[in-house]
């Protein structure tokens, strides 16, 4: 299912990244650490399109897509809440149809994700239990994105 492939939507966007990254000093709680796992575990997806999006102060959003998927822009979406650049946050979103959640850990939130019923993960620091379930859930969702799901 994986292998090292990775394509931006554009050189831009992957220099916004690294250069987001560079300048996040400060992460007490390790979340830094967190988004770095995520992406890195994105990147490793055959067929996936990155496109990072960065609103200083508001979020810095990483999204993966497929790149044969034309009916829906993206299968996951990391975003980095930066509302307190001291003490920023995750919340990792799915659309509601295309993952499970066993141990009921994510918010549904209606119309959430692009118009549609989401499920988001909020993640406040490095947990590797956690990592490991959200990592599974991107798996979940990579998976019925490439089944036609959606």
């Amino acid at each position: 299912m994986y292998q090292e492939v990775l394509m931006f939507s554009s050189e831009e966007e992957s220099k916004d990244m690294i250069k987001f990254l560079d300048s996040w000093e400060n992460d007490p709680e390790g979340v830094r650490k967190v988004f770095g796992f995520l992406k890195d575990h994105l990147m490793k997806a055959k067929g996936v399109k990155l496109g990072f999006n960065s609103r200083p102060g508001i979020t810095h959003s990483l999204r993966a897509g497929a790149v044969d998927d034309e009916e829906r822009a993206l299968f996951v979406m990391v975003d980095v809440i930066d509302d307190d650049p001291d003490n920023r946050w995750l919340s990792v979103c799915f659309y509601g149809d295309t993952i499970s959640d066993p141990d009921e850990e994510g918010d549904l939130i209606p119309g959430g994700l692009l118009g549609e019923d989401g499920y988001c993960f909020d993640i406040y620091g490095y947990e590797k239990d956690k990592l490991s379930y959200i990592a599974q859930r991107i798996d979940e969702a990579y998976l019925c994105r490439s089944k036609g799901a959606g």
